[in-house]
């Protein structure tokens, strides 16, 4: 490599960065922390992140056909499978860009959709589509009513407080390069203008505005992305290892597993660079490499520089700390209950309704409720996520039994019995 750049940060802090080799190799200039590298791929979270924005705002929906926001579209799988690699498109744009070096811009790619195969049944399996993405550009133009660009500089990079990544590259920026395989040297490589495909992989950044980008998608300012959102983002929706099952891919993430840790993040390759980015939102690391160099695999370093930082270095856990007593009205269904002989205990935590069954692992997370009505709450989380969990009162108003996902619940255990039964 030239060189290469990376940087870790934990529990919001960043701690460690550094750079090391030539940024340019012509010049001799030397790449520092501040230099930028294009990161591809990575730019696709950014996407993702916009297209969830629009949904939590209420603009499109994850079910919506891709016709929907984009009128008399060739093919139209809808936006989750696009998010998550499974809409069956082929896997590059349809004019053979990368032979000819020129990406269409988005009136021209629609115009010829047409054109683009279905390789696999949409939903089949997982097969990653860099023509999803840039179609997903165009959601976010066509539902925001503003250039992609646009949308992504003030909706997410200000906000975030992301100063080094941009569209083009801004100096200091390394040249990217080939290293020859039977030489000391390395050849230049072409600078790619991405035209429609800017949403799959235009981004350049450094290694520390990239650590930060991770540890929002991991933590997120509520005002920006909603952290159910950014946990839904990092929910398998497709397995990418059909060998071993060793990662898979949510909304816009890669996700990987590494023992039993599972870390989410994204790779990126362009002509002359390759980025990866890889974090662990449960332990609060984050780390990121960047190369000018187009062969380097970096993912093993990567996930070496989180899985030592936790190892060494570990986040201490929240301290348990006294909480707001929780309303009147909830102080009924708290306590234990009853599935069959199966012991549920119902607590209120954080101003939030969990429900966990006695039997559960640590590592399990707990049921999350949240209020619909007066006596209905819905899981929004956990074991159950989606699932009603209703109250059933007798003529006084005291609750008789509760009814989660068609099960009844009781204060006392036994066996399950009719109404009628004695």
């Amino acid at each position: 490599m030239p060189s290469i750049a990376a940087a870790v940060l934990r529990d919001g802090e960043l701690i460690w960065e550094t750079a090391v080799g030539v940024a340019d190799v012509e010049a001799g200039v030397e790449a520092t922390p501040d230099t930028q590298y294009r990161i591809g791929s990575i730019t696709k979270t950014f996407t993702a992140a916009a297209i969830m924005q629009l949904r939590d705002a209420g603009k499109l929906d994850l079910e919506d056909t891709l016709d929907r926001h984009v009128e008399g579209a060739a093919h139209t799988p809808t936006i989750r499978r696009l998010l998550s690699h499974a809409s069956g498109l082929q896997r590059e744009t349809h004019d053979d860009s990368w032979l000819t070096l020129r990406f269409a811009q988005p009136d021209e790619l629609l115009e010829t959709l047409a054109q683009a195969e279905l390789v696999l049944p949409s939903g089949a399996r997982f097969h990653y589509s860099n023509l999803a993405f840039a179609l997903l550009g165009i959601v976010v133009e066509r539902v925001s009513g503003r250039p992609y660009m646009d949308y992504v500089r003030d909706r997410l990079f200000e906000p975030v407080g992301l100063t080094r990544v941009s569209f083009e590259p801004d100096s200091p920026a390394a040249k990217g390069y080939l290293a020859q395989p039977y030489a000391d040297g390395v050849w230049g490589t072409i600078g790619v203008e991405t035209g429609a495909w800017a949403s799959a992989g235009q981004l350049w950044g450094t290694a520390g505005d990239i650590c930060r980008w991770g540890a929002f998608l991991a933590h997120p300012d509520e005002s920006v992305l909603t952290s159910s959102s950014a946990e839904e983002m990092r929910t398998v929706q497709a397995i990418s290892d059909h060998q071993r099952w060793q990662s898979g891919y949510g909304l816009g993430l890669g996700l990987s597993r590494d023992g039993e840790r599972i870390l989410a993040g994204h790779s990126g390759s362009m002509p002359g660079f390759i980025a990866q980015l890889l974090f662990s939102a449960k332990e609060k690391v984050v780390a990121a490499a960047l190369t000018n160099e187009s062969e380097t695999a970096l993912g093993e370093l990567t996930l070496r520089l989180v899985g030592t930082t936790i190892e060494e270095w570990p986040v201490a856990p929240e301290a348990w700390r006294i909480g707001e007593p929780p309303p009147e009205e909830i102080v009924p269904l708290l306590g234990i209950w009853f599935m069959e002989a199966a012991q549920l205990v119902l607590r209120w935590r954080d101003g939030k309704l969990e429900g966990r069954f006695d039997d559960m692992p640590d590592w399990q997370p707990s049921s999350i409720f949240e209020r619909e009505a007066d006596d209905r709450w819905r899981t929004v989380s956990g074991p159950e996520h989606g699932e009603a969990l209703r109250i059933k009162r007798d003529a006084d108003g005291s609750i008789v039994q509760m009814v989660w996902a068609g099960y009844p619940v009781t204060r006392d255990p036994g066996p399950w019995r009719a109404p009628d039964a004695a």
